[in-house]
């Protein structure tokens, strides 16, 4: 096989783990709201989760079709990242933001009555630091835009100065650091409960084959490319995969290992001997 032939069936590769992996994550957004909807309960799920990633999906969505579709944040990155070219950023990565604003915003809606008729649980509420790391995502933006007004160059198009892709890059940044912190109530509210009951764990399982397979994708197109700053220019897949993959390991050891007997709190029988006991707190 020569170099032409190799690099051709590199790029059908790259392709297919690309929409392997869009798909993986994609089908991970539904276990959870159908098991939900199932058990006609949020029981065991936390809110914060819910709330804190439509955000970050929607800081994802932002970024993936600016990178994708804008020539002015295109040409920017091809003069920061001259040896690459073009963003490693590709539309199963667009597709697959799409989805998951989608998606978060009907699971996060699950949590209220009213809209799914479903219980939730008297004290589930969105967390006073989930409300300060939504409110600081916002601001982050903002404040690179004020930035690049005052500082900028030629228009605010010079990609040697302060520009618009900085502030695309801010939405990425947002979005790793909501999925650094997001998975943390969840975690918690396990470990508090001592159980996984409610927290689908097909959820995980395709999260991680997604994470693991968006990873492999990077390093080949960058393979491509001859250039590895291809990985480090597209911060947000990058980080992404590896904090994906570190939370997921961390849900597949609760619900397998640790807490994989516990009860369904749900299926128990309260004080009286009839009536489920639902009413579980949110840690």
């Amino acid at each position: 096989m020569d170099r032409t032939q190799l690099e051709i069936f590199v790029r059908a590769l790259s392709r297919l783990l690309g929409w392997t992996y869009m798909a993986s994550w994609s089908l991970s957004f539904f276990p959870l709201p159908i098991s939900m909807w199932r058990r006609k309960s949020t029981s065991g799920v936390s809110i914060d989760f819910n709330f804190i990633n439509l955000l970050g999906f929607t800081c994802y969505a932002i970024y993936t079709a600016t990178f994708l579709c804008s020539p002015v944040i295109r040409s920017q990155y091809a003069a920061r990242h001259p040896a690459a070219a073009e963003p490693t950023v590709r539309l199963n990565d667009l597709a697959f933001a799409a989805l998951g604003v989608i998606m978060c915003l009907v699971a996060y809606s699950m949590f209220w009555p009213s809209i799914w008729g479903l219980h939730t649980p008297r004290r589930q509420h969105v967390s006073w630091t989930m409300r300060g790391l939504f409110s600081c995502c916002i601001l982050a933006p903002l404040v690179v835009i004020c930035v690049v007004l005052a500082r900028s160059r030629d228009g605010r198009n010079d990609p040697l100065s302060w520009a618009w892709i900085d502030v695309i890059y801010t939405f990425s940044y947002d979005k790793l650091v909501i999925t650094t912190f997001k998975y943390v109530p969840q975690a918690w509210m396990n470990y508090r409960r001592q159980s996984t009951v409610g927290w689908n764990i097909w959820t995980i399982i395709l999260d991680l084959v997604g994470g693991i397979l968006s990873l492999l994708q990077l390093v080949l197109d960058s393979s491509l490319q001859s250039d590895w700053s291809g990985i480090t220019g597209n911060p947000a897949k990058l980080l992404l995969s590896n904090i994906t993959i570190f939370f997921d390991l961390i849900f597949i050891i609760q619900h397998y290992i640790l807490y994989r007997d516990a009860p369904d709190p749900k299926a128990q029988p309260g004080p009286d001997s009839t009536t489920p006991l639902l009413d579980e707190s949110n840690p």
